[in-house]
């Protein structure tokens, strides 16, 4: 029986593949774009409004999602044993991800490219590597429980290959100025990122819960015991 915690990178997944391609519908029937001139960015779709209000809401809550996600990670590795420092470098990856995830959606290539382009290095390539990370560290700890069926682990390390090589075949061929065909690998990119974080769902389907625990610092009061405000919440 799955958790409902696995709902979150599944709706993750779903809504932000779901947006982006509603965003580049819109930029479509709007004529912001024209498809007979070639393949457009992700990014060239939401620059201009209405849609460009519609990609940065879908980024932003995509982008607290995606934080989320890899929080409860965090947590899940942790009770799994994982050393601290490891642990806090892939969550610290995944963070800068989901920020890289929000400056797109709110700085548009038109208007602030430099911090677009910031953002998008952020949203792909950090990205990536943050995936990179974990298959490193379930290759190098064998002991550690992997969810799920057994081409699960495989998938992933199909999928991550395959973003990375199509990352760096969209950066070459855009210095090639072959638009089209590099916009084409950064689709295909997003949508395997969004794959790849839905299939966190897998390894959340044997949560039940989680619990925020709030702990006193060095030299703070102690709650008496009797105390009505609880520590813990259950979420």
């Amino acid at each position: 029986m799955w958790g409902y915690l696995s709902l979150l990178p599944a709706f993750l997944a779903f809504w932000a593949t779901a947006g982006i391609w509603t965003v580049f519908s819109l930029a479509v029937a709007n004529k912001a774009v024209n498809l007979t001139e070639g393949f457009p960015y992700i990014s060239r779709c939401g620059n201009s409004p209405p849609q460009s209000c519609i990609f940065s809401q879908v980024l932003n809550l995509g982008a607290a999602l995606a934080a989320w996600t890899c929080i409860l990670r965090y947590q899940q590795l942790r009770d799994w044993g994982v050393g601290k420092w490891p642990n806090q470098l892939i969550l610290w990856t995944g963070l800068l991800c989901a920020l890289g995830t929000s400056i797109v959606g709110n700085f548009q290539e038109k208007n602030q490219r430099a911090t677009h382009l910031t953002g998008a290095f952020f949203a792909f390539f950090v990205g990536i590597f943050y995936f990179w990370l974990q298959l490193l560290l379930f290759w190098r700890v064998k002991s550690l429980p992997q969810p799920g069926a057994p081409w699960i682990g495989p998938l992933r390390l199909v999928l991550c290959s395959i973003c990375t090589i199509l990352t760096v075949a969209m950066v070459v061929l855009h210095t090639w100025s072959l638009r089209s065909a590099s916009a084409a690998c950064e689709w295909v990119v997003a949508m395997l990122l969004f794959t790849l974080f839905g299939l966190f769902a897998v390894d959340f389907s044997g949560l039940d819960g989680c619990t925020l625990c709030l702990q006193p610092g060095p030299g703070s009061p102690s709650p008496p015991p009797a105390s009505p405000i609880a520590l813990k919440v259950q979420l």
